[in-house]
């Protein structure tokens, strides 16, 4: 009877202290402080980093900076006011803040605020209604203007019959700096004739390999814009001056002690890379196009041609030569048809000649 009650008395005392623990369980998260704006927004941040491009996540941050002079003027100081705080009437004087921003900057600016907003609602910081969230933006955001895509066409394709004789860029000699220099203009022969007869965007062609090239039938296989795998063509031009410059690099990549699938296609030549095979970044990349243009246009051109404008080349020479809007589309990985619109349009020259030959031969006729 003693040892019954005994383990009664061992039940009450861990149901009594089972009780307290309850009660203080949500008195203890009480203590913990409230997450602030800027707490939840750089959460936020850290997943466009995981699920978008790192060009995304800096654009998208860039649009939270904006939003947040927005909410220190509306006397929400964002690193002191909590999160519950935050609601939809904010979205209407921010659309009105971007007005100074161009129509573009604007619309990708409210696309960040946009998702920013989403997220708070789906890990369920603070509740949302997006419907509103949505309309707002829509009744609000300028529509930004469609831009005919501008390049010199001229200039670039003499950029390309400079670059296309090996003899142009190379100089004689055989020390150490002037192999450099030799594996360098093979690289940027190469690199210039890529973007050309491929439309790869800069980092797409950055990140190629060895490996990712099917050297029989011309190809490769890329993951492009999206993390969206694609298939790639090379002419037989390019293929060529890329095998120019993998020949002149033989010694180098057979030194390396790594597997030649695995190494960068265009690697760097530099004192920082030594003889080790590295991969360029785009902006080696960019600072190719900008040195090659400066030394075959002269620096008048700088600026005129970058990277992206070998795209448009690409686009606008299947369009000139086809007249195919889908298979353009197709080749330059263009989800949008209406981005692939934007380059079906008549160079000036074209324009200038069709002009003429209607109205001055109109006149010529009238006049005989």
């Amino acid at each position: 009877m003693i040892t019954f009650m005994f383990a009664i008395s061992i039940i009450i005392v861990s149901i009594d202290k089972y009780k307290k623990l309850r009660i203080m369980t949500p008195m203890a998260k009480k203590t913990e402080a409230p997450l602030v704006i800027t707490d939840v927004m750089a959460k936020y941040i850290d997943v466009v980093r995981l699920s978008r491009s790192a060009h995304t996540a800096r654009a998208y941050e860039n649009g939270l900076k904006v939003f947040k002079a927005l909410l220190v003027e509306k006397w929400l100081d964002p690193h002191s006011t909590p999160i519950e705080k935050l609601t939809e009437d904010l979205l209407s004087p921010f659309a009105m803040y971007l007005k100074v921003f161009a129509p573009a900057t604007e619309h990708l600016y409210l696309q960040a605020v946009k998702g920013f907003y989403e997220y708070l609602d789906s890990e369920r910081y603070v509740e949302v209604n997006i419907s509103r969230v949505r309309t707002i933006i829509h009744q609000r955001a300028r529509r930004p203007g469609i831009r005919l895509p501008q390049f010199p066409s001229d200039d670039i394709e003499r950029l390309l019959a400079f670059v296309s004789d090996p003899s142009n860029l190379i100089q004689p000699g055989e020390n150490d700096k002037k192999a450099n220099e030799r594996l360098r203009a093979m690289r940027d022969r190469a690199f210039l004739l890529v973007l050309a007869d491929t439309g790869l965007r800069v980092h797409e062609a950055c990140n190629l390999r060895r490996g990712d090239i099917d050297w029989n039938e011309g190809r490769a296989l890329v993951i492009g814009k999206g993390d969206k795998q694609a298939v790639i063509r090379f002419t037989t031009h390019a293929m060529k001056a890329i095998k120019d410059y993998l020949s002149l690099r033989a010694a180098l990549d057979g030194g390396s002690g790594k597997q030649l699938a695995a190494l960068p296609l265009f690697a760097r030549h530099d004192k920082g890379a030594g003889r080790k095979i590295k991969p360029i970044t785009p902006t080696t990349g960019r600072n190719i196009v900008t040195e090659r243009v400066k030394q075959i246009l002269g620096k008048d051109a700088v600026g005129k041609i970058t990277p992206h404008s070998f795209r448009h080349y690409f686009v606008t020479t299947i369009l000139r030569r086809s007249g195919n809007l889908k298979l353009a589309q197709e080749l330059a990985r263009h989800s949008n048809m209406q981005v692939t619109q934007r380059y079906a349009h008549l160079s000036d020259d074209e324009l200038d000649k069709g002009y003429y030959e209607i109205f001055e031969e109109k006149r010529k006729r009238a006049s005989s």
